[in-house]
């Protein structure tokens, strides 16, 4: 096993992670935060945005982990990998996002 097929798949998941609120918000007409609004990352950035920038994070997540590499299913580093970089972006996007949203402060009404 090569370590950098790992290094993919560990990138390749945090890639897919970060596909899923862009293309559902963007799904649901919602206009959320992207790396093109203004300020980057903080303002709002179009329903139609997001949809692009998910496909874009769907399209790099697929070559990192279908194209790098033998991605196994039954493989656990790899499934590992995968898995610890989708889980880690996911709770540092959770943090960051949850300021804009309320989720850092629950009781916040």
């Amino acid at each position: 096993m090569n370590w950098l097929d790992l290094v993919a798949y560990f990138f390749g998941g945090a890639f897919l992670t970060n596909a899923i609120p862009h293309v559902v918000a963007g799904m649901m007409g919602e206009p959320f935060q992207s790396p093109f609004a203004k300020p980057p990352g903080e303002g709002l950035s179009s329903s139609t945005v997001n949809i692009v920038w998910g496909f874009f994070n769907l399209a790099v997540g697929y070559l990192l982990v279908c194209r790098v590499g033998d991605f196994g299913l039954r493989t656990t580093s790899d499934v590992g990998a995968l898995g610890l970089g989708g889980l880690l972006i996911g709770l540092f996007l959770a943090r960051r996002f949850g300021r804009f949203h309320g989720g850092n402060d629950p009781q916040r009404t």
